[in-house]
């Protein structure tokens, strides 16, 4: 690879008092509003979905659309970074992120939306990692460990402020500004980053890029995506569309691992999963992952649509799993150090599972507090199922493979999640239907609830039917919630068990920034 010229020093002096401040804080926020865009749409789904004239399930698109784009462009970070420069791919993407949240913030369709969501995914897939790296470069050696701690902070506790966020703007502004608050914020860190880092800048090299591996990546990932979205609206394999998407997805898989493993310098290096550590961890965290993100995009949907939560309301019941958690963030990523991590692993996950068991046996007539008591509590496991198994993950690597196994591992995270939020709702919506037509077999007929009610006028039976109809979705509803809970419970308890198909460790890795 032949450099390119560029006058930026080698290895710059790194900023000292209010300019390390600052630039730390603008990395942070950077990062905040990225991650934080994961889960401010979560609460908001209902609103968009009744402002744009669609169905919840179609409103769903807005996560996963956002989801599988930022998921693909993770593994290109580093390509980008070395073709042109950290400093400049950073800047260029949180202003382009600011650009794509006003296309959101504006949209007038669902599809308008959707395309806006996707080049805003896009735009923030880099940001994530270009921000941890940028901020390792401006914190002099002896505050690395604050540097870290202060993006693991923006990484755990965006999450959890973006259904609160998403919710009060919603109930109080409305959906567009969830978008429209991250433009000024974007467009500052953006133009202040550029000069206040602009001795940081990296060389630009001819860096060759997998274009035809980068090609697969996309079409089999988007087949799938779309398949999963559309699937119960078009009947599933029932749909000419829905066969084809299946046969393209699985094409473009085969042809994608095939072409990635015989690739010098591949998109994504599978070459990583032949460690048993690294693949047994990939596979809990995907699993893990996946039921525990399905399971917060189904509880707003849930709560509003049928349960009659505000979205204000919504976003803190759902919000409340990461209370405990990062209360008990900084003591997991010390026992991880102690502590074989195989053991917090499983402990973690099937806590979460157990937790969500519980949450299976919910009804209607629940508080708002004996709703959120679960989460609550099952925010616990959280940290002792990312901060180890983060560690785990890249013990079982090389250290050359550790960038690659990192940026690997986070796209595959993304990538159960956009997928599990659309099995999950299909699920849920074809469930509902189900225990919908086995309440109606066992229910009594109209004229008797009437009868019962001393109202056996015509208006009187109108009524009667009225309230029998609400009274059989809104429990087939929550049969069907609680159906997903089970599985996802199920799922979790799996997950815990996969783990230990991984070695023990034989070294440590820091994960005191572990995301």
């Amino acid at each position: 690879m032949t450099a390119q010229a560029t006058n930026a020093p080698a290895q710059p002096a790194p900023l000292q008092g209010s300019q390390l401040w600052v630039a730390g804080m603008l990395l942070a926020i950077a990062n905040f509003i990225v991650v934080l865009d994961m889960t401010v749409t979560n609460v908001s789904v209902s609103h968009i979905a009744g402002s744009l004239a669609v169905s919840p399930n179609e409103g769903t698109y807005v996560i996963t659309s956002y989801a599988v784009a930022e998921a693909i462009t993770v593994p290109l970070t580093g390509w980008l970074a070395s073709r042109f420069g950290t400093l400049r791919v950073f800047t260029f993407s949180m202003i382009l992120f600011g650009i794509c949240s006003l296309l959101c913030g504006l949209s007038t369709s669902l599809g308008m939306l959707v395309v806006g969501r996707i080049l805003q995914g896009l735009a923030g897939g880099p940001l994530m990692p270009l921000s941890q790296t940028l901020l390792m470069q401006v914190f002099p050696a002896a505050k690395k460990g604050t540097a870290l701690t202060l993006w693991s902070m923006t990484t755990l506790v965006a999450p959890i402020l973006g259904p609160i966020v998403g919710g009060y703007i919603c109930d109080n502004w409305g959906w567009e500004f969830i978008f429209f608050i991250n433009i000024p914020i974007a467009l500052i860190c953006g133009v202040a980053s550029m000069h206040l880092l602009k001795p940081f800048e990296t060389k630009m090299l001819n860096s060759k890029i997998d274009f035809v591996g980068l090609f697969l990546l996309i079409l089999w990932v988007g087949a799938l995506q779309y398949m999963l979205d559309e699937g119960k609206k078009l009947d599933w394999f029932a749909s000419t569309e829905i066969c084809m998407l299946a046969v393209i997805a699985a094409v473009g898989f085969a042809s994608f691992m095939i072409w990635e493993f015989t690739q010098e310098h591949p998109v994504v290096d599978l070459r990583i999963f032949r460690h048993r550590g690294f693949s047994s961890a990939v596979l809990t965290i995907s699993l893990a992952f996946g039921a525990y993100f399905g399971s917060v995009v189904l509880t707003p949907l849930w709560l509003q649509t049928y349960m009659g939560y505000t979205a204000t309301w919504s976003g803190l019941t759902t919000a409340s799993s990461g209370v405990l958690a990062v209360l008990a963030a900084p003591f997991a990523a010390k026992l991880s150090q102690k502590v074989d991590p195989r053991r917090l692993v499983f402990c973690g996950v099937l806590w979460m599972g157990i937790m969500t068991f519980v949450r299976s046996f919910c009804t209607t007539d629940m508080t708002p507090w004996q709703v959120a008591m679960p989460m609550l509590l099952q925010g616990i496991g959280m940290p002792f199922f990312f901060v180890p198994l983060t560690g785990l993950a890249m013990a079982s690597v090389r250290p050359e493979e550790m960038a690659s196994s990192a940026g690997l591992m986070s796209f595959l995270r993304t990538i159960a999640g956009a997928f599990a939020t659309s099995i999950v709702t299909t699920q849920w919506d074809s469930q509902t239907t189900v225990f919908r037509n086995d309440l109606v077999t066992r229910i009594e007929s109209p004229s008797q609830v009437a009868a019962m009610l001393g109202d056996t006028s015509p208006s009187g039976l109108e009524a009667a039917k009225g309230t029998l109809d609400q009274l059989v979705q809104s429990q087939a509803v929550m049969l069907a919630t609680n159906h997903i809970f089970l599985i996802v419970s199920v799922i979790f308890v799996f997950a815990a068990s996969v783990i230990w198909l991984a070695p023990k460790p034989t070294h440590k890795v820091d994960t005191s920034g572990a995301h």
